[in-house]
């Protein structure tokens, strides 16, 4: 079986996704739907790149293209004066690995794009790609991206689509699809699809409600494929309830709302003597209110540098506390993370949340922005030891139901499969 992945190329979760069928001998490929470099933790896979070359790689191990995968060395980059090097910090609210001129490339692609619409387009391209492999299924992930440019790319095709699965990320339908700028191309993505993949009912939900006719394939979580006996390592020996640490993802941003987890923390200081609050993923706004609420309630705050998957999951292992707030989301990775790892998780109501937590019993479902909402749910968490200690084991309980990768890696396997049969 040969399959084309119109994906981002430096996502975790597009590495995680396609590492977990590497090994049922099928000719897997990848044309990234972004130009960035790649996430390393690719795995027998062929890379199509969009910028530069029409021509497909041959390489078999993606790690080898080293060209792609790291940064020139300054003393030996003569555009060093155009494009300066620069290192991936998400404080600034980057998106993925940066490659020291990535502005250069998008500009010159952009320019030749226009000149030569026909032919040097991503979405040229990737038809072209699409006529030269003769794909078995083509599957688009993330339908604002993956999805609009293999949409894009049916114009140049010069026969008919494979079979095209949809994968829905996040916030694809939930946000954007109600919006007046994403409407449309939402809409014409899901009618001409056949197959289409989301990580909740939710969303299965708003594909009918946008007019989808095709198949729907399992439920299942994009990024969430755990090796639940290894990681059950990385949770602390001790009770979930004598842990003394709030760990919050930092994102600030068109959807993250960070600072009202911050506020809720802060106006909760009353009961947190003895506590410590941890943030991944901080965007600068958000580390600076942080030092400012830590200055003003003596509760100390740390600011985690980036980190692999493996130290993320170790802070949630430590943690009493998870919490996560934006206006729109999927599942998200840090609330089956906190899950797994024994924190109980109090989220937004804005994501499928609900389909994974009994609001009250083994997390909270609070209000995206209402910090005093958000605080009465932190000082009920670490004022009832009983309830999160319940809380702990009901989770990872569902965590061996619904996240262990072997179980999902049948599924898949047999979904794709299906796909192929028709």
């Amino acid at each position: 079986m040969r399959i084309l992945f119109v994906a981002p190329a430096t996502s975790l979760h597009t590495v995680r996704w396609l590492n977990q069928i590497v090994d049922q001998g099928w000719d897997l490929h990848l044309f990234p739907c972004e130009p960035y470099p790649l996430h390393p933790g690719f795995r027998s896979v062929t890379l199509h790149h969009p910028v530069f070359r029409r021509r497909p790689f041959d390489e078999h191990d993606i790690q080898k293209l080293d060209i792609l995968n790291k940064p020139l060395r300054p003393s030996k980059n003569r555009w060093r004066s155009l494009w300066p090097e620069k290192r991936f910090d998400p404080s600034v609210g980057q998106r993925g690995l940066w490659w020291p001129f990535r502005k250069g490339p998008e500009r010159l692609e952009s320019g030749l794009e226009r000149l030569f619409p026909s032919r040097l387009s991503r979405a040229a391209r990737l038809a072209r790609t699409m006529e030269l492999l003769k794909p078995d299924i083509i599957h688009s992930f993330v339908i604002i991206s993956g999805g609009y440019l293999t949409l894009a790319a049916q114009s140049y095709l010069r026969g008919p689509l494979p079979p095209w699965v949809v994968s829905n990320w996040g916030c694809d339908l939930h946000l954007f699809g109600r919006l007046e700028e994403h409407r449309r191309k939402v809409h014409e993505v899901l009618a001409k699809c056949d197959y289409y993949m989301a990580e909740c009912h939710r969303d299965i939900d708003l594909a009918w409600n946008f007019g989808f006719k095709g198949t729907t394939l399992p439920v299942v979580p994009m990024a969430g494929v755990f090796d639940l006996q290894r990681i059950s390592a990385f949770r602390q020996a001790a009770p979930s309830s004598a842990r003394r640490l709030i760990v919050l993802k930092g994102y600030q941003d068109w959807h993250g709302r960070a600072l009202v987890a911050l506020r809720a923390i802060e106006l909760a200081a009353d009961r947190l003597a003895g506590y410590r609050v941890a943030i991944f993923f901080a965007s600068r706004s958000v580390r600076i209110a942080a030092e400012l609420m830590s200055q003003r309630t003596k509760i100390p705050v740390e600011i985690v540098p980036f980190s692999d998957h493996e130290d993320i999951l170790r802070l949630h292992g430590q943690a009493r506390i998870s919490l996560g707030a934006s206006i729109s989301d999927g599942i998200p990775t840090s609330l089956i993370e906190a899950m797994a790892m024994g924190s109980f998780p109090i989220q937004s109501d804005t994501s499928c949340a609900n389909e994974w937590v009994i609001h009250g019993k083994t997390g909270f479902i609070v209000p995206a922005e209402d910090p005093q909402a958000v605080a009465e749910a932190i000082r009920l968490a670490v004022s009832d030891d009983k309830l999160v200690d319940a809380a702990a084991k009901l989770n990872w309980d569902l965590a061996l139901e619904r996240l262990d990768s072997a179980q999902i890696r049948r599924k898949v396997v047999g979904m794709y499969n299906e796909v192929a049969s028709g």
